[in-house]
């Protein structure tokens, strides 16, 4: 299982690339999942419903599951954060895992960085970016080290990201 960050702001225009990208990914044949990071508090499950009833009651896990998906939550009751390790574990085997979030982590990450997003970029204090997607002019200057890819060449991201991950399309790894 390989994994590959997508990091930048909020507003960068991660999810969009993701959106892009996953079809591209899966028409290779291969399997990939995604973990999200999210930094402030938030809830798949409404008030009144009988999971949200149970992690109420107490309930360490709940597992919700139909014919179509499952979904477990876990309450971490005050326990630390699994790390990413922990939370990759529970993955079903899958060619690659694309990250989001979890900046720290020393995994290969591509930036996604818009000037006019009004915010400085990433990779100067990230030694894990190895490329940088933006659909800033020519005139940005990047480091010989880092990548620089259209943001809307989805194709060369594709490629780009394969390569990094040392994977090719049509594989199905032992994990």
């Amino acid at each position: 299982m390989r994994l590959f960050g997508i990091a930048g702001y909020s507003g960068s225009g991660k999810t969009t690339l993701l959106e892009r990208l996953l079809p591209r990914m899966t028409a290779r044949g291969l399997r990939v999942s995604v973990l999200k990071h999210a930094h402030h508090h938030f809830d798949i499950d409404r008030p009144g419903k009988d999971s949200f009833r149970h992690r109420a009651a107490g309930a360490r896990e709940v597992l919700l599951a139909s014919g179509a998906r499952w979904v477990l939550m876990n309450e971490l009751r005050g326990a630390a954060e699994p790390t990413l390790a922990e939370y990759v574990a529970h993955f079903s085997p899958c060619d690659l895992v694309f990250v989001e979030g979890f900046k720290q982590e020393a995994i290969p990450k591509l930036e996604v960085y818009r000037p006019a997003n009004g915010k400085p970029p990433l990779w100067p204090d990230s030694p894990h970016i190895v490329a940088v997607a933006t659909d800033a002019a020519r005139s940005l200057l990047l480091p010989a080290h880092l990548a620089r890819l259209d943001l809307n060449d989805t194709e060369a991201i594709v490629r780009f990201i394969l390569s990094a991950v040392h994977l090719q399309g049509e594989t199905h790894a032992v994990l």
